[in-house]
């Protein structure tokens, strides 16, 4: 059986008889052809059934449609849940993705991020805080990043000061003793440090007694497990007798402490009150479902790849206007109350 030949830009600008320039130019920068004679060639590759080439392309025009993406970790549901997310957004935007898990070593993030360029990626998104933002913007390509320091480059973040505001409130609101804040050392310019601000204003403002306990958790259940054991046992003994409101900095970590609960008293204690920040599938999948400030992870991500692509399309233009100034875009959170609060 005779072997189909592939449609070639000869074959389609025969078939329509435009230059084979034109139909070029269709492939890499439609937007100098009208709208009706993209509509021309569009037809025209159907009734061809073109199937295009994208090695050809790619050596073409230099333009990969390859998106780098940098993680501090997939065992944290948060990150593997805002991955997901960023991962199906090709169906929408088209680009694909090289993803990287990074470990908190600047020099081997660094690698990662010139692996990645060597593959020609067209813009990279990060999550990681490993390095600058002043370092980042200096790779030549457009940069989004996520719920991290983002001086110098374009970002998506939550509103972190008004979802913990709310969930510190939730708890006031259910007649908690003592409300207690678990997080990590967090910086001043890391959106994420408003987290605590947020409690501990809403905390002094009702005048309700208040505790903020910072600890190194790292990235994993097991390197979490034994300091939210040793926390819990204190809070055990520090505050017997009254009613705790708890607000987690994430939901794995609400998880862990829930299940610390459990496996003591076989049940979620009336004294008891979780909250965890996130919405990330673990809250809803936990044995009591926990209450949670909802980043909306799927909008994040969208909004995260809608800037990104839009400053990697400018750069195609003939002639690109690139930003004044660093965009930042500000998601508000979702409180969604579950079983851990009353």
């Amino acid at each position: 059986m005779a072997r189909k030949k592939n449609v070639t830009f000869n074959d389609i600008a025969q078939y329509t008889h435009f230059s084979k320039t034109t139909i070029s130019r269709y492939f890499n920068n439609p937007d100098s052809l009208t709208p009706e004679n993209q509509q021309i060639i569009s037809d025209a590759l159907d009734k061809l059934n073109y199937k295009e080439n994208k090695v050809a392309k790619i050596l073409a025009n230099g333009q990969t449609e390859f998106v780098g993406v940098l993680i501090p970790s997939l065992s944290m549901n948060y990150y593997s849940e805002m991955l997901n997310q960023i991962l199906a957004s090709y169906k929408k935007y088209g680009y694909k993705f090289l993803v990287f898990a990074g470990n908190g070593h600047d020099e081997t993030e660094r690698r990662y991020i010139q692996e990645l360029m060597s593959y020609k990626i067209e813009g990279l998104i990060v999550l990681s805080h490993t390095l600058s933002s002043r370092e980042l913007s200096d790779l030549q390509i457009p940069v989004v990043t996520i719920e991290r320091e983002d001086q110098f480059v374009c970002s998506v973040n939550t509103d972190n000061y008004l979802g913990a505001h709310e969930a510190t409130s939730l708890l006031i609101h259910n007649h908690c003793d003592v409300l207690i804040h678990l997080n990590s050392p967090t910086k001043e310019n890391v959106p994420a440090y408003r987290r605590r601000a947020g409690f501990q204003d809403a905390c002094v403002k009702a005048g309700v007694p208040h505790e903020v306990i910072i600890r190194d958790f790292g990235l994993s259940y097991q390197e979490a497990a034994a300091p939210l054991q040793e926390i819990f046992d204190n809070i055990e003994q520090k505050y017997a007798g009254q009613k705790k409101g708890i607000f987690l900095s994430n939901d794995d970590h609400a998880n862990i402490l829930l299940n610390l609960l459990i496996r003591k008293y076989h049940t979620l204690p009336d004294d008891y009150e979780l909250i965890g920040f996130d919405g990330a599938p673990i809250s809803e999948q936990a044995i009591y479902p926990i209450s949670t400030v909802g980043q909306q992870i799927d909008q994040i991500a969208d909004e995260a790849v809608s800037l990104l692509v839009s400053q990697m399309q400018e750069r195609k233009k003939r002639h690109p206007v690139p930003l004044a100034e660093p965009v930042h875009k500000t998601v508000p959170p979702l409180l969604i109350r579950r079983q851990t609060t009353t």
